[in-house]
């Protein structure tokens, strides 16, 4: 993937939770303003009704259309024309705020006319943890004679109460937006170290390529002369670091490949080929740089197929069985064992080699990963034969799974779906 294009998604994702926050909380607050136009409405109607009861019984009736005058979001007056006890006031406000569903604190306070001041307030709470008693200071309204007065000090609060749902809505928003956030940082800074690391490998390999080049040139050149054919010992020295340096290089060709892989995915040329010619002539050219090993193929037929890059396919092969030779202590004995189970092909490798530790076992398809045991000294590599055999696996989607046997050694098992 292109980096523009990775920042075009990245960007695109950004503007499209940040648009989605902004929206909910758009709502949010509408959803804030209609809950206060609710609590006001039936505040209002609540009012009213304690008004129309506070004439019952009376001679006259109210002279005022609309007794109720809403002065703050959380404060009203309620102008009566009449004379009233405040246990009564109390009374009808419990009442038919309770009726109205409106659970929040308040208090209430009413004019006196021979003092010309706001007098009895009181606050009432409708919770354990407030029942004492709180100062209530009201402010005096000209023109009204027999009024009283109700405020609502924790309106704010119980409105909040009353949006739970939006608010735990929006937090969650904004945590996935953190969350998206921080893992796009973390894939840049991983994108980054791993193009560092690619660019090091390729300069590194490159380095070593040139200079062992010029070694094999001379090395060949010199091998060659008659002096040092005629020189045993010198003949096996100079033939020494032919064969080394050719090791070294295929390793460097090999980091190359995986570094390539990396950046651009191995292309596979998949054709319908039978495995078991494959697997016997991979077997020959382990042989030939390990005589002394034993390989045997066990299976019920020789007509299994698969369309797989042979190519591939074959260098898996090859890299199994070179693992399970250098990571042996006695005479390399490998079983290849194929069998056909509920249309899933299994290639079995059983070595009865030194095993792998149960802590190391996860961590052998892991790139430049190399178990410490007792060969690791003796074995060279770089850790990536067993990574490159788990890339293609992935690109064929077959899966792979390392076991230790119940004695010694180890069993590789390729599953691979069959089709016949």
């Amino acid at each position: 993937m292109k980096i523009n294009k990775l920042n075009s998604i990245i960007l695109l994702g950004l503007v499209a939770i940040i648009s989605i926050l902004v929206a909910q909380l758009l709502w949010t607050k509408e959803a804030f303003t209609l809950e206060q136009k609710k609590l006001s409405q039936k505040a209002n109607i609540a009012l009213l009704e304690v008004a129309r009861k506070l004439y019952e019984g009376k001679d006259h009736e109210s002279s005022c259309q609309n007794p109720v005058q809403k002065i703050s979001n959380d404060y009203y007056i309620v102008n009566v024309n009449n004379a009233f006890e405040p246990d009564i006031l109390e009374f009808y406000l419990r009442a038919e705020f309770k009726k109205m569903n409106i659970t929040t604190d308040f208090e209430y306070a009413m004019y006196n006319c021979q003092s010309d001041e706001m007098v009895y307030g009181k606050y009432i709470s409708f919770s354990d943890k407030e029942k004492a008693k709180k100062t209530v200071s009201f402010p005096k309204h000209k023109n009204l004679v027999y009024y009283f007065a109700v405020r609502f000090p924790n309106e704010t609060t119980y409105l909040f109460s009353s949006m739970r749902f939006w608010f735990v809505l929006s937090i969650a928003l904004i945590f996935i937006l953190l969350i998206y956030v921080y893992s796009i940082f973390t894939l840049l800074q991983q994108k980054k170290y791993s193009e560092l690391q690619r660019d090091f490998i390729n300069n590194m390999t490159h380095e070593f390529k040139t200079p062992l080049s010029s070694i094999l040139i001379a090395s060949k050149y010199l091998i060659e002369q008659n002096p040092i054919k005629d020189d045993k010992k010198l003949y096996t020295y100079t033939d020494i670091i032919i064969n080394q340096s050719n090791k070294l290089n295929h390793h460097i060709e090999k980091i190359l490949n995986i570094a390539k892989s990396d950046y651009t995915p191995l292309e596979l040329k998949k054709e319908t080929v039978l495995i078991v010619p494959i697997i016997e002539e991979t077997i020959e050219n382990i042989l030939l740089k390990y005589p002394q090993a034993t390989i045997k193929i066990e299976s019920i037929s020789n007509e299994y197929h698969l369309e797989t890059d042979v190519f591939h396919f074959a260098n898996l092969v090859y890299n199994l069985l070179d693992n399970a030779v250098k990571y042996c202590n006695e005479k390399p004995e490998i079983t290849i064992q194929i069998v056909l189970e509920n249309s899933t092909l299994k290639l079995k490798f059983i070595d009865n080699g030194i095993g792998i530790s149960s802590k190391n076992i996860s961590f052998i398809f892991d790139k430049f990963y190399r178990a410490q045991n007792e060969k690791s000294n003796e074995v060279n590599g770089f850790g990536l034969g067993l990574y490159y055999v788990k890339e293609i696996c992935n690109l064929h989607n077959w899966k792979i799974k390392a076991e230790n046997n119940l004695e010694n050694g180890t069993t590789i098992t390729l599953s691979i779906p069959y089709k016949k």
